[in-house]
């Protein structure tokens, strides 16, 4: 087989953090698939079909890019970030198990800077220590899932980092969130709202945990959760690399 499938990670939004790598690789694309706001990024050229879906179609979007490349296409799938945080990586290994005869394509990974670490940068250092990331959708799995994860996590006082907080579709799951926090961690933990990083809408808030509302989150904003040490130098949020 002559074609190719590549995984690409777009990055948290400013074009300046797209790797090198993966502006080589939309160069060489003859095919571009992905959910429609992604796509929306790659700039048309002659040669270049653009295939954007909605972003429930993860399976059926991996399944084409795979067609494609079995037909002798260069196509690569874009996810914002890295495409192997809650995106399109884990669909494409996971189509590939009900078709032995694509596993012989060129298939490559190419990693992104993800939005949770562009806002940790923005912030300071909030993940300095142990973390962890939670994506709090519960399009994939149970919302009982979740809220045990979040429990987990905060019992073991990790630092964490919640993708896709609140939607209007779920307007409640991110204050049902903030209340297992409120019961495991105390009322001066900080949270930083980091909404639409490294783009002009760009902004940075921190706050108590006492002070935390549903309404300070959106889909575009990536919510950083300290740990018991986290604290406030200046401007900046950090945790401390010491366990004491």
């Amino acid at each position: 087989m002559t074609g190719s499938v590549i995984i690409a990670g777009l990055g948290p939004g400013d074009p300046r953090l797209v790797t090198p790598e993966v502006t080589a690789a939309l160069a060489q694309a003859t095919d571009i698939l992905g959910y429609i706001p992604y796509v929306a990024r790659i700039a048309p050229r002659p040669g270049l079909t653009l295939h954007p879906s909605d972003n429930r179609e993860e399976l059926a979007r991996a399944r084409a890019a795979l067609t494609l490349a079995a037909a002798g296409r260069h196509a690569v799938i874009v996810s914002s970030g890295d495409p192997g945080v809650f995106a399109m990586a884990s669909a494409v290994f996971e189509a590939l198990e009900d078709r032995p005869d694509w596993q012989a394509l060129d298939i490559r990974v190419l990693p992104g800077i993800t939005a949770m670490l562009a806002a940790a940068a923005a912030a300071g250092a909030p993940l300095g220590h142990d973390f962890c990331a939670i994506n709090l959708s519960d399009n994939l799995k149970p919302f009982a899932l979740i809220e045990a994860r979040v429990r987990a996590a905060a019992g073991a006082d990790f630092a964490m980092a919640f993708y896709n907080p609140r939607s209007a579709s779920r307007p409640e799951g991110f204050g049902r969130v903030l209340a297992i926090l409120r019961d495991t961690c105390t009322p001066d933990r900080l949270i930083t709202f980091a909404r639409a990083v490294s783009t002009p809408d760009q902004t940075i808030t921190t706050v108590t945990l006492n002070d935390a509302r549903p309404e300070m989150a959106d889909m575009r904003t990536v919510v950083l959760v300290g740990n018991a040490t986290t604290r406030r130098v200046g401007r900046f949020v950090y945790t401390p690399r010491s366990a004491e």
